[in-house]
């Protein structure tokens, strides 16, 4: 008698790993979402028990207090969207200054490093191992209390050429009134910067199918400072200058950098600058040696075999640090409340709050407001790092 064939049984389906999977996923998003409701549950009972009402109307109430500075009109009749907006605004300043200057800082350490100069390697050595290792609230500290504010009063003021004048209260420099006109220069300045990126492209593929270089460098500062010095002249310079003056025991007019945006701004290009001469270097070290000897090979100089040969190839490693290195920039201006700079965290998190008692509402929105803006420098660094990566073709 011939066997019959055994049939196999399909699994039950809590025996299915998939099915499993798939249950304790679910379970878990469950245990999250009443975990998150539980809390804004009770945070909105406390709430309601103390007179505390949630919701954005507080934002169109009048602020009531004054800020230190502001890049937009404000005064203490202005709501509390009008200080989130100042306070936003005031921490992007800081965070562009602080991005562009530790950039710079940065680079220059990062290249001296490999300096055939004895006093400037150990200089940049020195530099990075000092200020790296120092809490960035300690130097913070160190430019406001011991530096800026060792400055001369206003009337012992250290000027240049009687325009530019640094004091214990801030930088004054002159500023310029636009007048009528003024917006065909401000079209020149936009026009100058795309025809740069247009010619950046053009260059590059031309260079790609023809091997020849184009001088990119030279021809886009002369389209930069040309274009608008040219609307100036065919305008007939339409502004005004906005020469700061003594009166009183302090300065009027002109353009003022005050003793708190100043000392963060150069603790943060200092602190930062360090971490990103670490990545310079580690990027330049990543280049194989061989790259380096055949450049001298065929007589390139020390400075075009940096400029040509090894940054170009450094940056795949220097990029994603930078976006790290950036991102945290950003978060460190939070300390700025330590001196009283008026950022997002001190206007908003700080004095709004307190009025106002709107945890939730605040919280939410500067927390919203910092992910936005670290998404967004993650995504343009991710986009140049694309552009720098190898690819195969």
């Amino acid at each position: 008698m011939s066997e019959k064939p055994q049939v196999k049984s399909s699994p039950s389906f809590f025996n299915n790993p998939r099915n499993r999977s798939i249950i304790y996923q679910l379970l878990l998003l469950f245990g999250l979402g009443y975990f998150f409701y539980s809390i804004i549950s009770n945070t909105l009972a406390n709430m309601e028990a103390r007179g505390i009402q949630s919701g954005y109307d507080f934002l169109f109430n009048t602020a009531g207090f004054d800020i230190l500075m502001s890049l937009i009109p404000y005064d203490a009749t202005n709501t509390y969207g009008r200080t989130f907006i100042v306070g936003l605004l005031n921490t992007v300043l800081v965070s562009i200054i602080g991005i562009i200057l530790s950039t710079m800082v940065g680079f220059i350490m990062g290249v001296a490093h490999f300096s055939h100069n004895l006093l400037i390697r150990k200089l940049a050595t020195a530099y990075v191992e000092t200020f790296r290792n120092i809490p960035l609230l300690l130097q913070i500290f160190f430019w406001y209390f011991a530096v800026l504010a060792a400055l001369p009063s206003a009337r012992q003021s250290m000027s240049l050429g009687e325009v530019i004048f640094l004091n214990v209260r801030g930088l004054y420099f002159p500023g310029l009134t636009p007048e009528g006109g003024a917006s065909v220069v401000y079209a020149a300045i936009a026009a100058a910067i795309i025809g740069i990126f247009v010619l950046k492209r053009w260059a590059k593929k031309r260079q790609d199918d023809t091997g020849q270089q184009f001088p990119v460098l030279w021809v886009s500062l002369g389209m930069l400072f040309g274009l608008p010095l040219l609307a100036l002249i065919v305008m007939g310079f339409p502004f005004a200058w906005d020469i700061p003056y003594l009166k009183g025991f302090n300065f009027r007019g002109g353009i003022t950098v005050i003793p708190e945006l100043m000392a963060l701004a150069l603790a943060l290009t200092v602190y930062t600058g360090a971490f990103i001469a670490e990545a310079v270097r580690a990027g330049i070290q990543a280049v194989p040696h061989g790259q380096t000897e055949a450049a001298r090979s065929i007589g390139l100089k020390e400075g075009k075999i940096m400029k040509l040969i090894i940054v170009p190839q450094a940056m795949r490693v220097i990029v994603p640090l930078l976006n790290s290195e950036y991102q945290s920039l950003v978060k460190n201006s939070t300390l700025a409340t330590a001196i009283g700079y008026p950022d997002l965290f001190t206007v908003f998190v700080g004095t709004t709050l307190n009025q106002t008692g709107q945890a939730i509402e605040i919280v939410f929105m500067t927390m919203a407001v910092y992910f936005v803006v670290n998404m967004t420098i993650s995504f343009l660094m991710n986009r140049l790092n694309s552009s720098v990566a190898l690819t195969e073709r």
